[in-house]
């Protein structure tokens, strides 16, 4: 390489590494703010656990913090919408949150229920009298479990 070369690639000397941070960090902003990717990586910590268990932040944009929500809890967080805005704006240190918009979705940890389990209706006569001649407790377990599920409906 030549000295001419080296000299072109360097106009103005080395730059320093904090110069470059700016064009390596804005297509990562501009997708997700620093604010808002904060607001979500904290939400417990903003809002408490109560309310971070049926609520989840999905976006900021321009203000306003999209909230998921599960069932009826969006009009209580809209009774609640200035002090979750104070909660998180004093966290933050600036004003980044001065709307919500709350969409009905169930958060994603939340658990997911299960139906309950009623006490298992007894089987026919028969089918018991049938399941006590089998000798193999794992069979006879699994056999009594296939007729439940047979008569389950009846």
């Amino acid at each position: 390489m030549s000295r001419d070369d080296e000299h072109r690639r360097f106009l103005g000397g080395p730059r320093p590494v904090g110069a470059l941070v700016p064009a390596l960090t804005r297509p990562a902003f501009k997708r997700k703010s620093p604010a808002g990717a904060q607001i979500m990586a904290d939400w417990p910590a903003l809002v408490g656990p109560a309310i971070a268990a049926v609520t989840q932040p999905m976006r900021l944009t321009q203000g306003t913090l999209t909230l998921a929500c599960s069932g009826p809890v969006a009009m209580e967080m809209q009774h609640l919408a200035p002090q979750l805005a104070g909660r998180i704006n004093a966290a933050l240190g600036r004003v980044a949150v001065e709307r919500f918009r709350f969409v009905q979705r169930a958060p994603a940890g939340a658990p997911v229920r299960k139906p309950r389990e009623s006490a298992p209706k007894p089987l026919p006569e028969r089918v018991e009298s049938a399941l006590e001649g089998v000798s193999s407790p794992e069979l006879r377990e699994a056999l009594a479990r296939l007729a439940r599920g047979v008569y389950r409906g009846r």
